[in-house]
């Protein structure tokens, strides 16, 4: 781990002479050092998390864990966002979508949070774990057979398989049909990669499906929160799943991604098993890097700092996960020790399935490719500029290519040998998946979801 900079050392642009920039390529490649410089100010500072947007930002373990567990001082509310209600913050900010107000539990406290995280959590433990493993597995089996029969044996991993592999799994288990799956996916995808109007298509989808369930209920996760003692209206049902789905979905892909990347990388020890990966991963390369927005309801000390009520304190849990007084004495403390899934009243309730959807995910990719391996070093890979995520920007990967699936009534080859013309260059379609050109069996209509399900069914 990198050791704290001498203060004289510090160059123009770094706190000794202004907040340190949380976002953009120089944080995006080296966020380590970022942090260490903040460490050198106390146990908090005061950072630009955007343009012209400033937070103060937690980057040591023990005070995490003070401002995560005490919601009597720290709340989630961001109504009460000093700058945003003083006209501060630019309305085309990056950090509003992030940071704004929405009526879900994330943005909630007291009883209205208790019964809003209530009826997402007894929802969610009615998931078997047994079924999310298979639903997993399918998905990950899906995906893979769209990359693994390229000629060149090599694939994007981040793109063709972590990152629309959650966005399977989560429309399968909240029960979308065919054609408001894809566009769940389409919407989800487009908000991470700001395209315009995504917000619009995933709201209009949504509303689609819980028009849908009031109609005719099934056994899946929408309906579950539609029947919950908790009456949640039609707003409030849609705003947990928002939550849901896109806050779940991007820091699984990140995890998936970067528990890949570890386990094939140059140092990883032969043997470990994959779950230590991904509680490396977490450890090491928290996929939510700095979020939580607090706001203290009166002004606190913090550090021998004083901040002022309602102004926003953000966690890094990627900070305080490799707080060097933390990790001194990290192997005593238990291996789920760590931020990364939050802590306190807000804690992640989707902690324990997203470890499974995680690990099954990794597992599956190295049972089905038997000799995958990076095409660059771990230590290459480049990383999203962005403050709210640690997330790799590409994982190239390369394998033995499997045979090309012959359509029916075509010229053949004998069964389970390659055939003897070179297979079609797959090219990239929605959400990253690939499949082959023109002369290769035809593909099913539709988007991600309704392809995934034709797979599924044989067609």
């Amino acid at each position: 781990m990198q050791q704290p900079l001498d203060p004289q050392e510090i160059p123009p642009g770094c706190p000794a002479h202004g907040n340190v920039q949380m976002y953009g390529p120089a944080f995006g490649a080296d966020p380590d050092s970022h942090y260490a410089r903040l460490r050198l100010l106390g146990p908090s500072a005061t950072v630009d998390i955007a343009p012209d947007v400033q937070a103060e930002l937690v980057t040591s373990y023990d005070a995490a864990l003070y401002v995560l567990q005490n919601p009597a001082s720290f709340v989630r509310d961001s109504r009460r966002w000093n700058a945003l209600n003083e006209g501060r913050v630019p309305a085309d900010s990056p950090a509003l979508p992030m940071m704004g107000y929405r009526p879900n539990a994330l943005f909630s406290d007291g009883a209205a949070h208790a019964r809003l995280r209530r009826a997402v959590t007894d929802s969610l433990a009615t998931v078997n774990e047994h079924q999310l493993i298979r639903q997993t597995q399918q998905s990950a089996n899906y995906l893979i057979s769209q990359f693994s029969t390229d000629i060149r044996g090599q694939a994007e991993l981040m793109a063709e398989y972590a990152q629309p592999l959650p966005l399977l799994v989560f429309s399968d288990l909240f029960g979308c049909p065919p054609d408001i799956g894809d566009r769940v996916i389409a919407g989800i995808s487009g908000i991470f990669e700001g395209t315009p109007g995504a917000d619009v298509v995933l709201g209009g989808a949504l509303t689609e499906l819980i028009a849908l369930k009031r109609r005719r209920p099934t056994d899946d996760l929408t309906t579950r929160l539609m029947d919950h003692p908790a009456q949640l209206s039609d707003e409030e049902l849609l705003h947990q799943l928002v939550t849901l789905l896109s806050g779940g979905t991007a820091p699984l892909a990140a995890t998936i991604g970067t528990s890949s990347a570890l386990y094939l990388g140059e140092d990883w020890q032969v043997g470990l098993p994959v779950e230590d990966a991904v509680s490396q991963t977490l450890w090491n390369y928290a996929p939510i890097a700095n979020y939580a927005a607090h706001y203290p309801t009166h002004d606190v000390e913090l550090g021998g700092r004083t901040i002022r009520a309602n102004d926003p304190v953000l966690v890094s849990f990627a900070a305080a996960n490799t707080d060097p007084r933390l990790t001194q004495h990290r192997e005593q403390l238990s291996a789920k020790a760590h931020l990364a899934f939050g802590a306190g009243p807000h804690a992640c309730p989707a902690k324990d399935p997203a470890f499974m959807i995680a690990v099954t995910a990794v597992e599956t990719l190295l049972n089905q490719l038997h000799d995958v391996e990076l095409r660059v070093p771990f230590k290459s890979l480049a990383w999203a500029p962005s403050p709210w995520s640690r997330s790799l920007v590409t994982l190239p990967i390369r394998f033995t290519p499997r045979a090309v699936p012959q359509a029916a009534g075509s010229a053949g080859t004998a069964a389970g040998q390659a055939p003897q013309q070179q297979a079609a260059t797959p090219t990239v379609t929605h959400a990253g998946t690939s499949r082959p050109d023109a002369g290769a069996p035809s593909q099913p209509k539709g988007g991600l979801f309704s392809r995934f399900l034709a797979w599924t069914r044989g067609e």
